[in-house]
């Protein structure tokens, strides 16, 4: 009954605060929801006016399915799942006596807010890249992937269609960075979050961008591009370009693949044919032999 109340009390609160953002109630620096929409709209924007591949439609192929995905993963489905997540933590405390700082390296409040902003930066970051390079090395893990590479026509909102169990997967991966750092995010927390939509936005946006010099630091439009092509090289076994936010783990570990910057490339996976081309077909996706 007690872990009962705990689902029930986090649905409501998650609804809650959904709508309060929705309606302002919140403080701006918090409001993720027009935050989302208001960058959604200045990348578009950009798009429409620098276009990258100009010759694909404004109204890209997918475009609706993506934005739908966009407040469906970022929203929505934090709705549904953040009870199951207290849940756990919960009993990882009851059972365990495991806390948020149970496997902390150091304490992040003995630093500076920027040094706390830019640790839990580059280390959500690279336990992110990791995360995702387990997702194209794993067969069982690759079928749910695939629903993000089924993209055949890159976009800025492309950035938020994955499905759900990755919700699942990639949420553990920042409670785990959490507890490696202290067992709490930094007060100016919310910087990154804004940061990483922008980047991980502009990184799927119909713009040819490739940042110079800082291309070797931070992933972008070209370099992603290449991450969602339809082969690669053979020595790359499961992908090339893993990076989320920072390019650096690629080039660090070698896994970085950029040979040209063909905008027309072609996208998507072999056996692509099979994926649904609508959302319940693709939130199915996975569970099914064959998949």
């Amino acid at each position: 009954m007690e872990y009962l109340k705990l689902l029930t009390k986090s649905f409501l609160g998650v609804l809650d605060w959904t709508f309060k953002q929705i309606f302002f109630e919140v403080p701006n620096h918090e409001n993720y929801f027009w935050g989302l929409i208001i960058i959604s709209i200045l990348i578009w924007t950009l798009e429409l006016i620098f276009p990258w591949r100009k010759k694909q439609k404004k109204i890209r192929v997918d475009f609706w399915l993506d934005v739908f995905y966009m407040f469906f993963n970022f929203f929505v489905f934090s709705i549904v799942i953040d009870g199951f997540y207290e849940i756990f933590n919960k009993l990882m405390n009851d059972l365990f006596n495991l806390r948020t700082d149970s496997f902390a390296f150091f304490e992040l409040s003995n630093f500076s807010p920027a040094i706390q902003l830019l640790i839990f930066f580059v280390t959500l970051d690279f336990v992110q890249w990791f995360t995702h390079i387990l997702m194209h090395r794993f067969p069982f893990l690759w079928k749910f992937h695939k629903v993000h590479h089924s993209v055949k026509e890159m976009g800025f909102a492309a950035h938020f269609r994955y499905h759900w169990i990755e919700n699942i997967l990639y949420k553990p991966s920042k409670v785990f960075v959490i507890m490696m750092i202290g067992g709490f995010e930094p007060e100016q927390a919310y910087i990154i979050h804004y940061l990483s939509i922008v980047i991980g936005h502009l990184n799927h946006a119909n713009i040819k961008l490739s940042y110079g010099p800082m291309k070797y630091v931070f992933n972008n439009p070209i370099m992603h591009l290449h991450h969602h092509a339809y082969s690669f090289p053979s020595k790359f076994k499961t992908g090339v370009n893993f990076a989320i936010s920072l390019s650096i783990w690629d080039y660090l570990f070698k896994t970085n693949y950029i040979p040209n910057a063909n905008e027309y490339l072609k996208l998507g996976y072999k056996g692509d044919q099979k994926m649904s081309n609508n959302f319940i077909g693709q939130l199915i996706y996975g569970f099914k032999k064959g998949d």
